[in-house]
C-alpha cells in the first residue's frame, strides 16, 4: 500500500484538480440551478458512481499491464505525465469563447442519477484521466498495484463527492455568474492549466 506521505501528496494533488471546475462540475452546477440543490446532489452521486467503473477498470488494466511487462508499466506512467502536460497546455491556450447557458429539462430523481452515471461512464476522457493519474502514485515494490489504485481511486471518490457536493450546494449563488462571464471561464481555464502543468512537473521531478 502507498505510504502516508504519498497518500498526503495524492490527496493534495487531487484537491487541487477537483477544486478547478471541469465538465462534470458544470453539469452538476447546471442541474442544481435548473432543478434545485437536491437535483445537483443526486447528479453528484450518479457521476461518482460512474467513477467507480473507471477506477475498477484502471485497477484491472494497470495490474494486467504490470503482470505483462514492468517496462510497459513505466511507459504508461510517463505517458500519463505527458497527458497531464497536454491538458495543462490545452487549458492555457484555450480562448474564452462565449457559450450559451445550457438549458436542461426537468428530470425525475431516478433519471437524474442514471443520467449522471451514464454521462461519466461513457466519457472516454474520464477513463484516460484515471489511467494517467492514479498510476503516478503507485509503487510496485511495496505491493500489488491493483489494490493501490483501488485505494487511491476511493480516496479520489470521497474527495470528489465532497468537492462536487459543495459546488452543487453553492450553485444557486455562483453558477449563473460563472456561466455568463467569459472572464470567469478564462480564469478557470488558466487556473486548471497551471494545476495540470504543476502536477506533471512535480511527477517528472519525482522520477528523476
Amino acid at each position: 500500500m502507498p505510504d502516508i506521505p504519498t497518500l498526503a501528496v495524492f490527496c493534495a494533488a487531487t484537491l487541487g484538480l477537483l477544486l478547478v471546475p471541469g465538465p462534470a462540475v458544470l453539469y452538476i452546477v447546471t442541474r442544481s440551478v435548473s432543478q434545485g440543490r437536491s437535483a445537483g446532489l443526486i447528479s453528484v452521486l450518479g457521476v461518482h458512481t460512474g467513477s467507480l467503473v473507471h477506477i475498477g477498470a484502471a485497477a484491472l488494466g494497470i495490474s494486467a499491464l504490470l503482470a505483462a511487462s514492468a517496462t510497459a508499466f513505466t511507459v504508461v506512467k510517463y505517458v500519463g505525465v505527458a497527458y497531464l502536460l497536454w491538458l495543462g497546455v490545452r487549458k492555457l491556450m484555450r480562448r474564452g469563447e462565449t457559450e450559451e447557458p445550457i438549458e436542461l429539462r426537468v428530470q425525475s430523481k431516478r433519471r437524474l442519477f442514471w443520467e449522471g452515471f451514464v454521462v461519466n461512464v461513457l466519457n472516454p476522457k474520464t477513463a484516460i484521466f484515471f489511467l494517467a493519474f492514479l498510476p503516478q502514485f503507485t509503487n510496485p515494490d511495496v505491493g500489488p498495484v491493483g489494490p493501490q489504485i483501488l485505494l487511491l481511486g476511493l480516496l479520489w471518490l470521497v474527495l470528489g463527492m465532497a468537492s462536487d457536493g459543495t459546488y452543487a450546494m453553492l450553485a444557486s449563488a455562483l453558477a449563473g455568474r460563472v456561466r455568463r462571464s467569459t472572464r470567469a471561464r478564462r480564469r478557470l481555464d488558466v487556473g486548471s492549466g497551471l494545476v495540470y502543468l504543476g502536477l506533471a512537473a512535480w511527477l517528472t521531478t519525482e522520477k528523476a
